[in-house]
């Protein structure tokens, strides 16, 4: 398994970041203080850092029929692992910017994927292959 990544992102409410990404998508919590919080985002960390001012960045770019919103991070999940969370963030209520879906369906590289959004706006994907060796492929 590949090391893993460190990203860390504003938010403008540590305790609403704390119920998204520790409640809703079950990430386990780390080290925090009054100002950051360090998630475990499937072996990945992930640091909310707080920032009243916080906005994201409203920028898409269109992809396979879909506006994607620019930046954005997740994590490349198993397929039965997509479909778990998606049907979780669905029964929840979550607002999907692009709902769960086949992306590229037939081609190289289809992929599941979905697009939310966090409390602070920051943009989620998550994805699934029903082959990882499609993850890079060309």
């Amino acid at each position: 398994m590949p090391r893993p990544f460190h990203l860390a992102f504003p938010v403008h409410d540590l305790a609403a970041a704390r119920a998204f990404y520790g409640d809703l998508l079950g990430c386990p919590e780390g080290r925090s203080s009054e100002q950051w919080i360090d998630f475990d985002l499937y072996g990945h960390q992930i640091v909310a850092h707080l920032h009243s001012a916080a906005k994201p960045v409203a920028t898409t770019n269109p992809v396979d029929g879909h506006d994607v919103p620019v930046p954005h991070f997740g994590v490349v999940l198993t397929m039965d692992d997509w479909q778990a969370l998606a049907a979780k963030l669905e029964a929840a209520g979550v607002a999907f910017g692009i709902a769960p879906h086949i992306r590229f369906q037939g081609q190289v590289g289809e992929q599941a994927t979905m697009f939310f959004r966090d409390p602070s706006g920051n943009a989620l994907e998550f994805k699934a292959f029903a082959d990882d060796a499609m993850v890079f492929a060309k």
